[in-house]
């Protein structure tokens, strides 16, 4: 864009001026030309600040109107650039020569096409401010304050005042962030040139303006003290600290604690004084002559390195605090930052380093290592060595190619020294030792996506993602809060969830805030949209040359071919969290070659340690594992299948009836040494085991999630995750007809009917077990039949159905002697028989019945089982006046139930034992046990003991239940008509269940049952 020259100030009347620093204005010559109507204005706007770039119809449709576009939509656009032709262009121009050009698809601003100059004062102000910046870094602080001081006169107001539409606001806060950032480096530069009065002037105006500005405040108490008003920056710093604890809950952070610390002990306008003294001596005595090259190890010149800072650093202030301690000044500190692609390593140690310089009198070196840049190879650590010689004027020795002696040379040059130098983006700690200096009291900061084990460090801090409120800050400061308080409010609900779907990754953030600043006209919703798709999301998060993808290839690129394996592996886990156990699935190998390439993958940086023993990924990491694993479909499809099988595994070993389940080996439990193992690997996966379903079905592993919410029902629901196991059936449903085992389209649905009858729905559970009981007879499948029926029999009985409920466990008598597999199934009717020949009086069979259950319960590996038959054995010696066997049995169902995590379970059995110990005469040890049980029930539930004890069921059965259910129905029974038939119907079922259990060649009554016992022999049938 050309500016107003001399030569051309001779035809005034053919150059054009446009002032945005203020209210949108123009002016042809000395003229002022009238840009009609406000959205006219707001038109002419979006294309004057982008200059020769095409803007389309729809941006510049988006960017007056926003969300609420012009009925005619974008046919209102031509009708206004046609109006601002006719106000801009000279007479006679036509459209091919306007201003503003008509490009293919929309518009652009082209001052070439004008007949004379064309001048924006937005472009003039970047201009002087860019000057000013030179200035200042040639050390002419008196040119770059002039510039800048002429920059802030070119402002006239509010930006763009009255201007509507979103981009003219975006470009508005812009502006403003502009005009702030000028006159904090011109107060600066008045400083350090010694104008403190102006400075503190322009400064105490500045901070009324922002009165949350840290920086302006700091800058304020240097200007006060300079000024020899101690006091007043003091009152400052208090003032500012009160604001800041009283209305936003934070303390001040390091930059105004550190002015602080700097007026209280003296030190804050001395910097500023000497640089004044400095710039004084040049304009009075001209500059100093050129000294000669300095002798090899003779100090040069303070030389600064350290990067320009960024902006107002956000966070970190724990990390800052630990990397700015103090250090020993007898030694060499070496502080390491670690942390994933784009985790704000180097910000961080820049930030860092900024703020110690002042204690290293020598110099402030900063290197680039390329240990991770896909456009540079790692940095030589020989050709590293050249250059920090030359940095200290160094010569001897620099042409040598002999790694040790330059190292040494380095070492000897810097062994006076004291130095800090930040080497960033380390590949490994043999590339960063060589480079440490020597001089006693020197620091190096190293960064590095390793964790850098290898390198003896001082402090080892690894970074994780920014908080989410941090996080969102990075993007408010660049979205801004225009607007109404409606609006505000939804521009910060929508930057929240563009920092949250960055990550809460800085590297992602500052790519997602450039792209809203270079490109205003996005709506913020619409990215966040766009951002929300995970296939979309790594190609959104992507800026010239920035790409977290790119940053992420980088990482994923310097891994053994077998640690690449194990990362793609992991973007298929189909829960967030993993272990060793679940990569291995993944890549079928033993899990101590799983645990190693995870510790190897936590060291580069790719995977997150969250505790000892699991990990993750961080959410745009996975992202990009999910894209590499595509590209291999066979290995993804082999890693699905081998870890969906091991949550199959992990539930069957868990499930109190994993064995019952036909074709399963109750010796099979997979990596897991028990089923309180496997039950404990399925805690650590929390509430994500119903997204295992669902990820299963999504990849096409049909029988994986039928197997697998078949398992997960025992598992949920004895901990009372019903709302779980709800989810986990009707997920797996509509696809059972697809599994390859028949059975699971009535496994699934007995497990649905458990699920509702063990919540006392039993109508629900009625209604699913008929149709589970119906399909097991159309497929003819014995075992699923009997399930079913169990199921029936026993919700029949707890609704008070006694006729419907003897019906059931008939037709499960007739099934029993099919069930040659399945102890489960006839050790759990095997608990059911006893209990009503408890209530019939028969004390002996109810003895017998329950040690074969016991038996049974012990050979298939069912704790739960086997707890509820121990209760219900301690409930009969407890009703035959032996609290002492009552007791040794109880305890035994106690620690199972406890170690079950089954709250109904334990909390009966905990009621029963402080019977037993009322009958032994211990009512204080009573007290404290149904104390336990109220706490129990408490914590689940939060309702009354008794009312949960009778309400939670447990598997075909009522474990919880105290028996006055079952007297219930046999008092039920014994009033029907026909008292003696019912009686009879009843023994003859009883004996038929009891012929079948009798019949099993290797049932061994008195072998392992009785041993569970802790007594011998059976009770006298008249106790």
């Amino acid at each position: 864009m050309r500016e107003l020259s001399a030569g051309e100030d001779a035809d005034a009347n053919t150059h054009l001026r446009f002032a945005l620093l203020g209210p949108l204005q123009a002016w042809r010559g000395p003229t002022p030309v009238d840009l009609g109507p406000v959205r006219e204005q707001a038109l002419l706007t979006a294309l004057l600040l982008r200059p020769d770039r095409t803007v389309t119809r729809q941006q510049l449709l988006d960017g007056v109107w926003g969300t609420e576009p012009p009925g005619t939509g974008a046919k209102v656009i031509p009708v206004y650039v046609h109006r601002l032709r006719r106000r801009l262009d000279a007479p006679g121009r036509g459209a091919a020569g306007s201003v503003l050009g008509t490009a293919r698809g929309g518009y652009r601003f082209t001052p070439a096409n004008a007949e004379g100059a064309v001048e924006v004062d937005v472009d003039r102000c970047e201009q002087l401010a860019a000057e000013g910046r030179a200035a200042r870094d040639a050390g002419d602080l008196d040119a770059a304050a002039a510039a800048w001081s002429t920059a802030l006169g070119l402002f006239r107001g509010e930006p763009l005042a009255s201007v509507p539409g979103p981009f003219a606001a975006g470009e508005r806060l812009r502006l403003t962030e502009q005009r702030l950032s000028l006159a904090q480096d011109l107060a600066a530069a008045r400083l350090r040139l010694g104008r403190h009065a102006e400075a503190v002037g322009e400064l105490y105006a500045l901070a009324a303006e922002h009165p949350y500005n840290e920086a302006l405040a700091a800058l304020l108490m240097r200007a006060l003290y300079a000024a020899n008003r101690q006091a007043d920056a003091l009152d400052v710093y208090a003032a500012v600290r009160r604001r800041l604890v009283d209305e936003q809950g934070v303390d001040p952070g390091p930059e105004l604690r550190q002015a602080h610390e700097a007026v209280l002990r003296g030190e804050a306008g001395a910097q500023a004084q000497a640089q004044a003294q400095a710039q004084a001596q040049t304009q009075t005595h001209g500059p100093a002559p050129i000294p000669a090259p300095p002798p090899s190890y003779q100090k040069s010149p303070r030389r600064q390195e350290l990067p320009v800072d960024i902006g107002k650093f956000t966070g970190r202030e724990r990390e800052l605090g630990l990397l700015v301690a103090d250090a020993d000044a007898g030694v060499v500190t070496v502080r390491a930052v670690d942390g994933m692609a784009g985790i704000g390593k180097t910000a961080l140690a820049v930030h860092a380093a900024r703020a110690l310089s002042a204690g290293y009198p020598d110099g402030c070196l900063f290197v680039e290592l390329h240990g991770h840049r896909e456009e540079h190879p790692a940095a030589g650590r020989q050709r590293v060595l050249r250059r920090l010689l030359r940095s200290v004027g160094a010569g001897e020795g620099e042409d040598s190619e002999d790694l040790d002696e330059l190292a040494a040379s380095w070492r000897a040059a810097t062994a006076s020294l004291r130095l800090l130098l930040v080497l960033d983006d380390a590949s490994a700690a043999e590339q960063v030792r060589p480079l440490l200096p020597a001089g006693p009291g020197s620091m190096v900061l190293v960064t590095s996506r390793q964790r850098l084990t290898g390198l003896d460090a001082d402090r080892r801090i690894s970074l994780a993602p920014l908080g989410l409120d941090e996080a969102a800050g990075l993007l408010t400061r660049i979205v801004g809060g225009a607007g109404s308080a409606r609006e505000r409010a939804a521009v910060h609900e929508a930057v929240h969830e563009l920092a949250a779907l960055c990550g809460r990754l800085p590297l992602a953030l500052r790519i997602v805030g450039a792209r809203i600043q270079d490109r205003p006209l996005w709506a913020v919703e619409a990215l966040a949209a766009r951002l929300g798709d995970d296939e979309r999301r790594l190609d959104e998060l992507a800026v010239e040359d920035r790409s977290v993808e790119v940053a992420f290839k980088v990482s994923y690129g310097q891994l053994p071919p077998g640690e690449q394996r194990a990362f793609r592996a992991l973007g298929l886990s189909p829960t967030v969290q993993f272990d060793r156990l679940t990569l291995a699935a993944l890549l079928g190998v033993p899990p101590a070659a799983a645990e190693q390439a995870l510790e190897h993958l936590a060291d580069a940086s790719l995977v997150q340690q969250v505790t000892a023993d699991r990990y993750r990924l961080h959410d745009l990491v996975a992202a990009y594992a999910r894209r590499v694993a595509a590209t291999r479909p066979k290995e993804a499809a082999a890693a699905r299948g081998g870890v969906f099988r091991l949550y199959v595994t992990a539930a069957r070993a868990a499930s109190d009836w994993g064995t019952s389940v036909p074709g399963a080996d109750a010796r099979d439990t997979g990596p897991f040494a028990d089923w309180e193992e496997a039950a404990a690997w399925l805690d650590a996966a929390g509430t994500e085991l119903v997204d295992v379903i669902g990820r299963s079905v999504a990849a096409g592993h049909v029988d994986d999630a039928c197997r697998l919410a078949e398992g997960l029902v025992d598992y949920l629901t004895r901990q009372g995750r019903f709302h779980e196991c709800r989810t986990a059936l009707e997920t797996a449903l509509p696809l059972a007809d697809r599994a390859s085992e028949p059975r699971l389209a009535s496994a699934l649905r007995t497990g649905m009917g458990i699920m509702y009858g063990l919540q006392g729905h039993y109508g629900e559970a009625r209604r699913w077990l008929t149709e589970a009981l119906d399909l097991s007879r159309r497929a003819d499948d014995p075992h699923e039949r009997a399930r079913a029926s169990a199921g029936l029999g026993t919700f029949a009985n707890l609704e008070g159905d006694a006729a419907e409920s003897m019906t059931h466990f008939a037709e499960v008598a007739r099934l029993v002697g099919e069930l040659e597999h399945d102890d489960w199934l006839i050790g759990s009717v095997m608990t059911r028989v006893g209990d009503i020949h408890h209530q019939l009086g028969e004390h002996d069979k109810a003895y017998d019945r329950y040690t074969d259950a016991i038996t049974l319960a012990e050979r298939s590996g069912s704790p739960r089982l086997l707890g509820k038959t121990l209760l219900r054995l301690g409930r009969l010696q407890l009703d035959l006046g032996r609290p002492a066997e009552a007791a040794g049995a109880l305890g035994k169902a106690e620690d199972l139930a406890r170690r079950l995590g089954d709250v109904p379970l334990h909390s009966a059995v905990l009621d029963r034992l402080a019977t037993a110990e009322t009958h032994l005469g211990n009512p204080s040890a009573a007290a404290d046990l149904r104390r336990r049980a109220r706490a129990l029930l408490d914590e689940q539930t939060g309702t009354d003991s008794e009312i949960v004890i009778r309400h939670q069921l447990v598997w075909y059965g009522a474990a919880a239940e105290d028996l006055t259910g079952a007297r219930d129905f046999f008092a039920r029974a014994t009033n029907l008509p026909g008292t003696e038939e019912g009686r009879a119907r009843v023994r003859r079922v009883l004996d038929a269940l009891g012929r079948e259990a009798l019949g099993r060649d290797a049932l061994g009554r008195d072998t392992l049952g009785r041993d569970a016992l802790g007594r011998r022999g059976r009770p006298d049938s008249g106790a």
